[in-house]
């Protein structure tokens, strides 16, 4: 696939017993598939070997990376340390389950430029869900979408796929001042980048769910309830260029 170079940027936080497939699975596509690559896993403050699980694995393989947080920040505190540390043309945002399997990538290269985030969607009628989530996590991710549409981002159908894709022009303009550390990080990125005149695609993917998930229904849900309202209110005075 004719690309530029692309910096991979994975969160992992206590990842050590499927971190090796993930970066298996990235890596051989990544060696077949672009010219150019990096992969960024970006430890956050793991408690068990997920630090020494990547670092095992860097040792035979080229281009792989570890980033270590001071401690454990949140996944929208060490996905932005990774996109920072990227030196690609373009950064891809994965999770550590590969819920996303990475050769969705191809899906998402049309529609990327260096002032673009193209976002991989499980919303659009084109999506593929080969495993669904379960019904609890179906009825909160349809709730927190109604929100954010209201709130942020209206036209969006789904903002928490693990799987994005920014230029250069949008990393460098988004992620520097981004407040949001935890799992609604992505809504920030995305109204920050619409709210810029950035070109924001939603693009449908395949993906599978992977039962051992990090988002708690009750507990994480009410904090990014509470951020997207932080976020409506730290961008109110920010509107998108007209046309």
């Amino acid at each position: 696939m004719p690309f530029p170079s692309l910096s991979i940027v994975i969160p992992a936080y206590n990842e050590a017993e499927r971190i090796t497939n993930t970066l298996t699975l990235v890596h051989g596509y990544a060696t077949q598939s672009l010219q150019s690559f990096e992969i960024l896993v970006v430890n956050d403050g793991s408690r068990d070997r997920t630090a020494d699980v990547v670092r095992e694995f860097a040792a035979g393989h080229p281009g792989v990376r570890l980033l270590e947080n001071d401690r454990n920040r949140g996944k929208g505190f060490t996905v932005r340390n990774g996109a920072l540390a990227a030196t690609g043309a373009y950064v891809l945002f994965t999770d550590a389950d590969n819920s996303t399997p990475i050769e969705e990538l191809e899906k998402l290269v049309p529609f990327a430029t260096a002032r673009s985030l193209v976002i991989a969607s499980r919303g659009l009628a084109d999506s593929r869900l080969e495993v669904p989530q379960p019904w609890y996590r179906l009825m909160m991710g349809r709730t927190f979408r109604r929100i954010v549409q209201g709130l942020v981002v209206p036209g969006i159908q789904d903002t928490q796929c693990g799987f994005k894709l920014f230029g250069r022009e949008v990393v460098q303009a988004v992620f520097p001042p981004m407040q949001v550390e935890g799992f609604a990080f992505d809504v920030e990125a995305i109204a920050r980048a619409m709210r810029l005149g950035f070109d924001v695609f939603e693009v449908p993917v395949r993906w599978v769910d992977d039962p051992r998930s990090r988002v708690s229904p009750i507990r994480d849900s009410a904090r990014m309830f509470r951020d997207v309202l932080k976020i409506g209110w730290r961008l109110r005075g920010i509107k998108p260029p007209a046309g």
